[in-house]
């Protein structure tokens, strides 16, 4: 009876020992967007787990309650008791994606981080963006973010809703690269100026009791005549992934036709990785056209990807063939899935990092799909001051390459940012609509803050969305002061020029056309977001404001629209892309 009752103890105190719970939950951000991969650390185990694909997370505890800590880049950590006995709700706040001046500190700044978090969309990764919220300026008076003329976003943007049935990757989805891609409200620069500067305050068409302000920023254009001579490096993907018709063909189009302009004093040098790294043409005379061209026609796909050696031998014939004064860019076109070598966006940016010392810059054209890479090649056109586009079909190719040359190859400013001071008797809050990236936090000063390259003859649109200060200053008119800060080409000296925003309000439907349709840009960038900002505005609505500005007849504008209708069917259906 004694044994029975022994037994009986053994089997109650084995049975406490590996009673099993289950701890469960999912991480979201504030805004209700689902973060696949954060770690997650149990306080009583010490072991790590991570979140899946749609932000769900659960794993077997002995424990019925365990403190968890969770951390994901570009995001504050928290450490948050969880139960096993209730299905934990975590919510994870970003970090603010842009350089904040606050009151009493204003060297606090908030910077890009290129090895931040990545997001994956069915093999197509995409830097991680982090949404802005509202800033007090009574707090938070300033604000800098970094300028350029990358239009990537709006073509690749184009190619999803043309190919999907489903809701668009937001992080694919930059802002201020669609409204880039229109080129708003060119102002030609007075006299010797670089810049010129512009505002204008309307109502917000999704918040009745917020305003817009759109400042804009257009660069001088080159003369034709003073262009300098160029150095121009094509380095070109060839291994056996751009073997697609949405590839190599478009790429071999685009440079055929790009070489139609070049000059006397122009030379061009070919790379090709694939199988093999080689050199093809090097410092061939612009006037030899026909030569490049055959060059470029004969080239094949095969094999695997080197990027890391065929950036190598570039930035070595970039340097040989260094012209004092010159234009000396590399253009490097491929689809970003590089196997072979250095393959990580830490290790790619930090060798981008340490051939940019040589004075050249690098430009980048993203194609394909599929295994697209826009992280690596958004991060490495922004590490080298260079710009970034996306071929999606022959008629883009033509535009960046051909229409579009001196935007993308002449260079008038680089190392541009821009600071902006609201004046807190006029703004209550604001936030900075675009301009997200992955980011961390430090402490520097503000020239420290690297900015970006902008090309002859583009106009820059930045747009905030501001709530009025409740009791307004009648004696003071000004809304807020913005400074644009730059280098010229290949110099060290620092430049800045000051505006002066007014604060006189102007109601949208009276505003100019160019004005409304960057209103319609934002609107849309919004909704493919898909987040809580996007919920009061309307498809409806969107379609009436763009249909009362976009021009039918024009083929950009007529693109729009149809882009507009794609996307609200496919967005009523409410499908996901899906990811991890």
């Amino acid at each position: 009876m004694k044994k029975f009752r022994l037994i009986a103890v053994l089997l109650c105190i084995t049975n406490n020992v590996y009673t099993q719970h289950y701890i469960r939950g999912q991480v979201a951000t504030s805004r209700g967007q689902r973060l696949p991969a954060v770690k997650i650390i149990s306080a009583a185990t010490k072991l790590t787990y991570k979140s899946d694909a749609y932000g769900n997370f659960g794993f077997s505890s002995s424990n019925a309650n365990d403190t968890l800590i969770f951390s994901c880049d570009g995001f504050d950590s928290l450490s948050l008791l969880v139960k096993a006995d209730e299905y934990a709700r975590v919510v994870l706040r970003p970090l603010p994606s842009s350089v904040i001046f606050t009151k009493n500190n204003p060297s606090v700044i908030i910077q890009v981080d290129e090895n931040s978090s990545l997001r994956t969309i069915k093999n197509e990764t995409y830097r991680h963006t982090s949404e802005y919220n509202f800033q007090k300026s009574t707090v938070a008076p300033g604000i800098a973010f970094s300028a350029n003329i990358n239009r990537a976003s709006y073509s690749n943007i184009r190619r999803l809703i043309n190919e999907m049935d489903g809701l668009l990757p937001p992080h694919a989805v930059r802002i201020e690269e669609m409204l880039n891609y229109f080129n708003f409200n060119y102002n030609t620069p007075g006299g010797d100026s670089v810049f010129s500067c512009s505002s204008y305050l309307t109502s917000c068409p999704w918040n009745k009791t917020n305003e817009l302000l759109f400042l804009n920023i257009s660069a001088r254009k080159i003369n034709m005549k003073n262009l300098p001579p160029g150095n121009l490096v094509f380095l070109l993907d060839v291994s056996g992934s751009m073997d697609m018709p949405n590839k190599l063909p478009l790429i071999k189009s685009g440079f055929i036709k790009m070489i139609k302009n070049l000059r006397p004093e122009d030379t061009v040098s070919v790379i090709t990785f694939g199988e093999t790294v080689q050199v093809l043409l090097e410092g061939i005379p612009g006037t030899n056209k026909e030569a490049i061209a055959r060059a470029i026609e004969k080239i094949t796909a095969d094999g695997h990807t080197p990027g890391e050696a065929g950036i190598r031998l570039a930035f070595k014939i970039a340097r040989a063939r260094f012209i004092r004064g010159g234009n000396n860019r590399i253009i490097l076109a491929a689809d970003g899935d590089f196997n072979v070598g250095m393959s990580t966006e830490k290790d790619l940016m930090n060798l981008i990092q340490q051939e940019k010392q040589s004075g050249i810059y690098l430009s980048c054209l993203g194609v394909g799909s599929g295994n697209y890479k826009d992280s690596k090649l958004y991060g490495m056109a922004q590490k080298s001051n260079g710009n970034f586009a996306y071929i999606d079909n022959e008629q883009e190719a033509e535009r960046v390459l051909v229409t579009d040359i001196t935007k993308t190859l002449f260079t008038v400013a680089e190392d541009v940012f821009i600071s902006v001071n609201f004046n807190p008797g006029k703004v209550f809050q604001y936030r900075l609509l675009g301009y997200e990236n992955d980011n961390t936090v430090f402490t520097d000063s503000l020239q420290k803050l690297k900015g970006g390259e902008i090309g002859s003859g583009h106009s820059l649109m930045a747009v905030f969305e501001l709530s009025p200060a409740d009791t307004p200053n009648i004696h003071s008119n000004w809304l807020a002061n913005m400074n644009v800060h730059y280098k010229l080409p290949l110099t060290s000296s620092d430049y800045s020029i000051s505006y002066t925003c007014p604060g006189d309000l102007l109601p949208l439907k009276q505003t100019d056309s160019s004005i409304r349709k960057a209103a319609c840009v934002v609107m849309f960038g919004m909704k493919l977001k898909d987040n809580d900002y996007s919920k009061t505005i309307s498809w409806r609505a969107l379609q009436k404001l763009a249909a009362g500005c976009f021009n039918k007849e024009r083929y950009l504008d007529k693109e729009f629209l149809i882009l507009i209708s794609k996307a609200k069917k496919m967005y009523t259906h409410r499908k996901k892309y899906g990811g991890d």
